[in-house]
């Protein structure tokens, strides 16, 4: 049954309906490779055993009555441990809230239920996102399945590393800097964050990080990750923002030709920090892959998209945004996001406002260069995944942003724009660590990443690559 761990979400869930398999058989499989595995990988901080067997013999015996099943019925999926979950712990990886356990579902758990999916646990995160690592003094350090030295990436590099490791088909992650496609990249996946106001944060938030960071999915396939996404979809009463309804699902997207595309590709980061060798490779090895496919590749990117100054108001504005935490105690906070809370204290309400007002000038600026290309092409991560510990190598707070930055320069912009952005996993390093290529779409062009992906994929099929285990 090893092999059934890594078919699909979108496959077992057929696999149930045609009644091949059981969800009891779903759940207690991965159940038996989370005990066997995640003592050394950590990619989940709760496991709701319990509950999901619970659940799964419930979901077996509406397939036995016949009953109308959701496009997940029976695939277990895990939730990341920023979401709130119903009767399971929900820790955000801070000490403050180690025993929180939460009476009410997140929205976008909510819709994973109503789609037929079994909750078998919450996977791990940095201290309520704020590093693109997954390490924390609550729950440890997440190890990279394809070498456990290595970061997973992060925030949702539990996700992606239960993943990669077989230990969930598909998983929910979140994104306000790049926190799916850097893990994504790292652990070799498919992670897409999809446009400003696609998924609601509700009920608990209007809006997260003024606006940055939303839901999103990662998985072996497009397709899984497409699915996902359209399970997550949908405005919520009083949501701040709200994308247009698509035409169709995304995951009917998948194969849909994307056309000849005009494609600009840049290693400039906009903060023009250095990029990695083997970054660099694997943006030339992808842009002559789409040129081979017929798609229009130039050298290009948007005029304004190298600034100084965007670090900043970023920077300023993760802070402000962090300040909600200044209700805990703030010798239980780890030290970066005291340092961002205590940060927030010093900005006054106008330096606020004018850092808003030049993210949103920006974005125009920006913006407006996908009224002549298709798509932009980018690394992912400006380097290879870094080893455990190196985000936090000092004592100085402040140096774990100037690293973060170092390492993720290119993901951030797209979630001050709110534009579509996916990792795709095309390229693998000297060492064997997959290095990912970021594909970003117009606004609201979630459809054409889909459709792009879904490309890439047939033409340099990833999801057959797994890491070795034990």
């Amino acid at each position: 049954m090893t092999d059934l761990a890594f078919v699909p979400a979108v496959e077992q869930a057929r696999m149930v309906r045609d009644k091949e398999v059981s969800p009891v058989e779903l759940v207690d499989l991965y159940l038996a490779r989370i005990e066997k595995y995640d003592g050394e990988i950590n990619a989940y901080v709760t496991v709701a055993a319990d509950q999901a067997r619970e659940q799964a013999v419930k979901a077996e015996q509406q397939v036995i009555d016949g009953e109308e099943l959701g496009p997940f019925h029976g695939v277990p999926i895990p939730i990341k441990d920023l979401f709130e979950t119903k009767g399971i712990k929900t820790t955000f990886s801070c000490r403050a809230l180690a025993d929180l356990v939460p009476d009410q579902d997140d929205n976008v758990v909510v819709k994973i239920k109503q789609a037929g999916a079994i909750v078998i646990g919450k996977t791990n995160t940095s201290e309520f996102g704020s590093v693109p690592m997954t390490e924390s003094q609550l729950n440890g350090i997440t190890r990279n399945p394809w070498d456990h030295d290595v970061t997973a990436g992060g925030s949702s590099g539990g996700a992606a590393a239960a993943v990669a490791a077989g230990l969930a088909p598909v998983a929910q992650g979140s994104d306000g800097g790049g926190s799916i496609r850097v893990p994504a990249s790292c652990c070799g996946l498919f992670g897409l964050k999809p446009s400003r106001g696609r998924i609601s944060a509700g009920p608990r938030l209007g809006e997260h990080w003024h606006g940055f960071s939303t839901s999103g999915a990662l998985g072996h396939t497009v397709t899984d990750v497409a699915a996902l996404i359209d399970v997550m979809c949908g405005y919520m009463t009083g949501d701040p923002y709200s994308a247009p309804t698509p035409d169709r699902p995304f995951v009917q997207e998948v194969g849909t030709d994307p056309g000849k595309l005009r494609i600009g590709f840049t290693s400039k980061s906009p903060n023009e920090l250095d990029v990695h060798p083997d970054c660099l490779e694997a943006l030339d090895s992808a842009a002559k892959l789409l040129d081979s496919l017929g798609h229009e590749v130039l050298e290009a990117e948007p005029a304004t998209w190298v600034d100084q100054s965007l670090q900043p108001h970023f920077v300023q504005l993760i802070s402000t945004g962090t300040a909600v935490l200044d209700f805990l105690p703030h010798d239980q906070l780890e030290p970066l996001n005291r340092y961002l809370v205590e940060s927030a204290r010093q900005i006054d309400s106008t330096t606020h406002i004018q850092a808003l007002l030049a993210m949103h000038q920006w974005t125009r600026q920006v913006c407006s260069w996908w009224e002549d290309f298709d798509i932009l092409l980018t690394p992912t991560t400006a380097l290879p995944p870094v080893r455990n510990g190196w985000v936090f190598s000092d004592d100085d707070p402040f140096m774990a942003l100037v690293r973060s930055g170092q390492f993720i320069p290119f993901t951030p912009a797209l979630n001050v724009t709110g534009q579509p952005a996916a990792s795709v996993p095309l390229h693998r390093n000297a060492q064997g660590l997959p290095i990912g290529i970021q594909i970003v779409g117009g606004p609201y062009r979630d459809d054409l990443v889909v459709r792009l992906a879904a490309q890439l994929e047939e033409a340099s099929p990833w999801a057959r690559s797994h890491p070795e285990m034990p």
